[in-house]
């Protein structure tokens, strides 16, 4: 007997387009739970069948089924039927087969409905959470707008393409006030499918929505004349970007900023005034690492341990707070943005370190004087010797900071040349011989 149910039949078709859920995906889930319905209802009568439920697609009728095989000796009445019932039903029933048998389904009633409604319900849940980790999980890094539904104790619930997503607390920016209704900018972060709360993720304070920001807000960028090399964040605050352009006729960091900074300032009213520093990539790691601690300016960097990728940076000493930044966040963004750990000096405190360990050779000098010359020549000693490289100008050098070769590493031409002494010829072949010591 076929049970009818339109109204029902047209909420489903309904659900499936709501939820943008595939019909047949709709229609099997009713069908299992008229399964369980039968099972549930039948097992009352001591009748432990196997049943199988089918809709019509197009006119919304249910039907119920046992399912018995054909046996020449029946043991279990309710999974198996004797091959002369199966013949007397369908003269063409053989031994094996599965015969499909129409249950009585008027009785099914409440049992059927709530059955019905349990079911449906899960599996439409099952069926809308895998639809949106299949729309989303390929989206991550994308920033998106969101319109702002409800606040929760420790998120921001927006919905984005009908979907419910979760803005953390902690992934909010400090300065943020949202308003109901009101539409953000995220980015997607991530995606769970097994998640109790919303699935899909965003943030304001990933690195990824500042990237994707200036994708949008500079041409150049969008068509790859320009390249973010770098980006860190402390979100809400500070953050520094490395470009680098493609094209030696477009000046990156311009580009990014626009005309009378019209690019970045929409960018840093999106971000509740973050400060953004545009920073100029270089491949040369002492250039970049200079540029890196802008807003200060660097007066020499120097390699004090290539292995583990640590620098010394000395400035002006009205520039060593600046360099340093409020509790040490310019230099701790300039750290991250390079890879290189970055130890800030001022000129005043190099100085003193360097005429502390002059002092502190001078008496070994002076008491023993053959000895003194391994010290004062540790240049020529670990390089070998260099034409026109004296003890004068090694004094020099020391004096200047530069104590051993190994100093020399990332050394400028330019900045050799300040020292007394030195002429460009004696700059190059210095630098070349440091190079060749250690495998550059």
């Amino acid at each position: 007997m076929a049970l009818v149910a339109t109204s029902f039949f047209d909420s489903v078709k309904m659900i499936a387009v709501e939820k943008g859920i595939p019909e047949e995906d709709v229609f099997k889930a009713v069908e299992e739970s008229l399964v369980k319905a039968a099972e549930k209802y039948f097992q009352g009568f001591d009748f432990y069948g196997n049943f199988q439920a089918q809709m019509e697609r197009d006119t919304g009728e249910f039907h119920v089924y046992a399912l018995k095989q054909v046996v020449p000796i029946v043991e279990e009445e309710d999974l198996e039927i004797s091959l002369e019932e199966a013949q007397a039903l369908n003269p063409d029933a053989a031994e094996g087969d599965t015969l499909w048998l129409p249950q009585d389904t008027s009785q099914l009633g409440r049992i059927a409905a709530q059955a019905a409604k349990q079911v449906l319900v899960q599996k439409v849940r099952e069926a809308e959470r895998d639809r949106i980790f299949t729309d989303f999980a390929d989206r991550i890094g994308e920033v998106v707008v969101g319109e702002v539904k409800r606040f929760e104790k420790s998120a921001i619930i927006l919905e984005i393409d009908r979907v419910e997503a979760m803005l953390k607390r902690s992934e909010a920016l400090r300065g943020d006030r949202f308003d109901k209704g009101q539409r953000i900018k995220v980015v997607i972060s991530a995606v769970d499918k097994s998640a109790k709360d919303p699935q899909v993720q965003v943030s304001r304070t990933d690195p990824r929505l500042l990237i994707k920001l200036f994708d949008q807000e500079v041409p150049e960028i969008h068509d790859g004349t320009v390249v973010i090399r770098s980006c860190v964040r402390e979100a809400g605050d500070r953050a520094k970007v490395a470009v680098h352009s493609l094209d030696p006729d477009v000046d990156p960091v311009g580009a990014c900023v626009g005309l009378k900074g019209s690019r970045v300032q929409a960018i840093i009213r999106e971000l509740k005034n973050e400060k953004i520093d545009i920073v100029r990539y270089d491949e040369d790691s002492s250039r970049f690492i200079a540029n890196a601690l802008n807003p200060a300016k660097a007066l020499r960097v120097t390699v004090t341990d290539l292995e583990h990728r640590r620098v010394e940076v000395v400035v002006d000493d009205e520039q060593l707070s600046i360099a340093i930044g409020k509790r040490g966040q310019n230099v701790r963004l300039a750290a991250k943005l390079t890879g290189w750990n970055i130890d800030v000096r001022s000129e005043a405190e190099k100085r003193r370190e360097t005429e502390a360990a002059m002092v502190q050779a001078l008496p070994e000098m002076a008491a023993a004087p053959l000895e003194a010359a391994p010290l004062l020549s540790q240049l020529p000693e670990e390089l070998g010797e260099i034409e026109g490289l004296d003890e004068t100008i090694v004094k020099n050098l020391a004096t200047a900071g530069y104590l051993d070769a190994k100093s020399l590493y990332t050394v400028t031409v330019e900045q050799l040349l300040t020292v007394d002494g030195m002429d460009q010829d004696l700059a190059f072949r210095l630098i070349d011989a440091v190079h060749a010591r250690f495998g550059e």
